[in-house]
């Protein structure tokens, strides 16, 4: 897979040869410094304003932005609230908007709060990208770096259908950590499509699950205390598969639990069997590529492609749970294990974008 792009140990000479093409000085190699900026801008300065700290869907969106920066020699400020609170990320995101005049990346729960901050960074002619929720209407964003969350909710189905006796008559439970945001609606209507066309007569119970550990922990509790005879337990977020998997574990009964991201409790609980199946939205891959293409265009005048950048999606299940853990352990394993994908999805960006229209379902 041939690259154009700056990545760490991948195709150095071709790199060196791409860059000087670009205007820019090559690049030969990790021990000498990195282009200097388009237009002597000097100091490369960009930041990644995500949603929390504390949770692991941000998290690993979190650990793909510095990896790239660190791959093109730019300053980071990777920052968010300890909890998701929108009022604290619209400051954070006004004081970037001081100190990252090259480009600021955003992933948030809360995006009607950014409408006007963004038209404002476009108008100081900082570059913007919404990651993993797409920009609100009229924010001037042009790039969106997230899922097809629809089909997300298509492979958790596909992931436990099999675990569902066909003509099976009963409930799932389905909590959800944000209701009406739009990202875990779309999946949701995946899953429950997809489960009522091959299952015809199972019913869906849907409930809010709430995002903060302890509380998400007790809403799943009371959930299974008053339906403990449920087909299966899903979960759309982050948190949700974590809390159904101690819930077993204390519990000592056994459920068909499927739900989204890579919690380490959630991963453990696929080792030990108390969870069918993730499906991983690629979060490390999205906080990557953003700040990648931010400091291709500060560095080489690369310009921001237009559309839905979509990095894919992994189902984690028993078959696969040593290698994904393997590559959960630390920063240096994520970045290995990704190093082929982000130059293959850097260097051919067009099987990657979709028009933003497209992100309306199926």
């Amino acid at each position: 897979m041939p690259s154009s792009r700056l990545v760490p140990g991948l195709g150095a000479a071709i790199l060196a040869t791409a860059l000087a093409a670009c205007g820019a000085s090559g690049y030969a190699g990790p021990d000498l410094p990195p282009p200097s900026p388009v237009g002597g801008l000097g100091v490369v300065r960009i930041a990644f304003v995500y949603e929390t700290s504390t949770e692991n869907f941000a998290q690993e969106m979190s650990f793909g932005a510095p990896a790239a920066a660190k791959a093109f020699g730019v300053k980071l400020i990777n920052t968010a609230p300890p909890t998701a609170s929108g009022s604290q990320q619209v400051r954070l995101f006004q004081a970037a908007e001081q100190t990252s005049k090259n480009g600021i990346a955003l992933e948030t729960l809360f995006p009607d709060l950014f409408t006007r901050l963004l038209r404002q960074a476009k108008s100081a002619n900082i570059p913007t990208i919404a990651v993993d929720t797409p920009p609100p209407a009229g924010s001037g964003v042009t790039l969106f770096i997230g899922n097809d969350n629809y089909y997300l909710g298509v492979q958790l189905a596909d992931a436990l259908l099999p675990r569902i006796p066909k003509g099976a008559k009963g409930q799932i439970l389905i909590g959800t950590d944000t209701p009406g945001l739009p990202v875990l609606t779309a999946r949701n209507q995946g899953f429950e499509t997809t489960v009522k066309k091959a299952r015809p007569k199972v019913t869906f119970v849907n409930f809010d699950s709430t995002q903060e550990p302890s509380t998400n922990y007790s809403a799943w509790s009371s959930a299974v205390q008053s339906h403990p005879n449920a087909l299966a337990y899903v979960g759309p977020g982050s948190q949700d598969a974590a809390s159904l998997s101690e819930i077993e574990k204390k519990t000592g009964r056994h459920y068909l639990v499927g739900a989204d991201d890579l919690d380490p409790n959630s991963l453990a609980g696929v080792a030990a069997g108390r969870v069918q199946a993730l499906v991983d939205p690629e979060h490390w891959l999205k906080g990557y590529i953003a700040v990648a293409l931010l400091a291709e265009r500060a560095l080489m005048g690369a310009p921001l492609p237009a559309g839905w950048w979509n990095p894919g999606s992994l189902v984690v299940d028993k078959a696969n749970i040593g290698r994904v853990m393997g590559r959960q352990s630390n920063a240096a394993s994520r970045t290995a294990y990704f190093q082929k994908e982000v130059t293959y999805e850097l260097a051919n960006p067009s099987k990657y974008l979709k028009p933003m229209s497209a992100l309306g379902g199926p």
